[in-house]
């Protein structure tokens, strides 16, 4: 299952006890403060959930285009890498019932 950005606002919403109207625009700009930080290229930290990193990719000289069979150059570039916090790594690993 899918969660939006709507259910995560209702779902602040209702723990915090605040009107939806109130919190959507907190949701939005905390999003919004994560999305910038991580263009900038730096880490977010959220103790008790996990770690956002950006990860630099190395080059590829000799890649291949599965389709083609064409030998293509893929350059260094970014990536997101998330970290679990402990809590949260040990409910994931958790076996499924």
């Amino acid at each position: 299952m899918t969660t939006t950005k709507k259910d995560l606002t209702q779902r602040v919403s209702a723990i915090a006890g605040r009107k939806k109207s109130d919190v959507a625009p907190v949701v939005d700009a905390l999003f919004t403060a994560m999305r910038e930080t991580m263009c900038d290229g730096n880490r977010i930290e959220i103790r008790g959930f996990g770690v956002f990193e950006v990860k630099k990719t190395k080059p590829k000289p000799a890649a291949r285009n599965p389709r083609t069979g064409e030998i293509i150059y893929v350059p260094a570039r970014r990536k997101t890498h998330f970290k679990p916090g402990k809590l949260l790594k040990e409910v994931l690993h958790q076996p499924l019932e």
